[in-house]
């Protein structure tokens, strides 16, 4: 596993401290790792930075590496609770964020989390003072929500300028979620002249995680394909992909170059799941289960709600090709995106092994 994230001549500031929200994240830790051996210290918020379960691969990343690292107690829906962890950062990288499917209460469970806690961080941003920019990492969700999204689009691609338009409390929760809290952080941002907003919106981050038990989507469909949950087939729905190394190279682009401003949508390729899992068949294709073909969509609308996945959902979806534009993160993060086929096996190789 390649566990560096190669920096190039990125103009890291290593002057101040910088703040990471949902430190224990699976984007947060490659980040905090990144920052860490650049020689930055790191004030790393976590839920309970006690339970050394969850931060162990924070402490292990910060073990010999020049920067410091600093824990901090925090709660999304606890006003102020991250204040002190802000205090003399400059800069605040806010990740923290449910990435999740099922839930019980979408409300509850992912709107509030997401919105409540980036109002948060950012009105404590507004109090503390001293600091100049937050990144915030937001989701291609924010983008498109179905397929109706982007049948809506110039040329039917999405850019920057693209926001999710169908989601809903009842229609894709998750991805209402981060619409709101992207819709929320700009609303906070124009109002400040004092520190600027910047957002990632990555696709599907995929790679190998720093921690032992990574709770990201991208494992669990990771999981359900080396279970021989998939093995009849799985439905062809369109989505894009990233590596989550290149998606923490953004973070730190969108913090520390001058001019980066807005949004910047990350994407290695437009693929879908039975794409993926055939590039693992040469490697793991004689020792499990994985997909090899896709679900008639009939079939895979029957069989949706067993594996997670809405009826209505999946009517809407398959079947349509979704085409993305990641000029700006290109160009203007300097972003050189791996190829989907190594990060795959990478984390594929972490999942079978647990």
């Amino acid at each position: 596993m390649d566990s560096h994230v190669d920096l190039g001549d990125l103009p890291v500031d290593t002057s101040a401290p910088v703040l990471v929200t949902g430190a224990t994240g699976y984007v947060a830790g490659w980040i905090v790792k990144a920052l860490l051996d650049a020689g930055v210290t790191v004030h790393a918020a976590v839920r309970d930075p006690g339970d050394t379960q969850k931060v162990r691969h924070l402490l292990h990343a910060a073990d010999g590496a020049p920067g410091t690292l600093r824990l901090f107690a925090s709660d999304l829906l606890r006003d102020g609770s991250y204040a002190d962890a802000m205090r003399g950062c400059r800069i605040v990288i806010h990740t923290a964020s449910p990435f999740v499917r099922s839930v019980r209460d979408p409300q509850r469970d992912l709107v509030d989390p997401a919105v409540q806690g980036t109002r948060n961080v950012l009105r404590t941003a507004n109090g503390v003072g001293g600091v100049e920019r937050v990144v915030l990492t937001s989701s291609v969700a924010a983008m498109f929500g179905d397929a109706e999204d982007t049948l809506a689009l110039p040329d039917r691609t999405v850019t920057e300028e693209s926001w999710n338009t169908t989601s809903s409390l009842t229609r894709e929760p998750y991805s209402y979620s981060k619409t709101l809290a992207e819709r929320e952080a700009w609303r906070i941002a124009e109002e400040r002249d004092d520190w600027r907003l910047v957002t990632v919106n990555p696709g599907l981050v995929i790679g190998p995680a720093l921690n032992s038990t990574p709770t990201s989507e991208s494992f669990t469909i990771a999981r359900q394909m080396a279970s021989g949950r998939m093995r009849r087939g799985a439905p062809r729905i369109a989505l894009t992909v990233v590596d989550v190394r290149d998606v923490a190279y953004g973070h730190l682009a969108a913090a520390f170059l001058p001019d980066a401003r807005g949004r910047h949508l990350l994407a290695a390729e437009s693929t879908d799941v039975v794409d993926l899992a055939r590039r693992l068949l040469p490697r793991y294709g004689a020792d499990h289960p994985l997909p090899r073909r896709p679900l008639p969509k009939a079939l895979a609308v029957a069989l949706g709600p067993a594996a997670g996945l809405e009826r209505a959902y999946l009517r809407r979806n398959i079947g349509y090709d979704l085409r993305v534009d990641t000029t700006k993160s290109r160009r203007g993060l300097g972003v050189r995106y791996r190829p989907a086929q190594r990060s795959m096996e990478e984390m594929f190789a972490q999942v079978v092994r647990a």
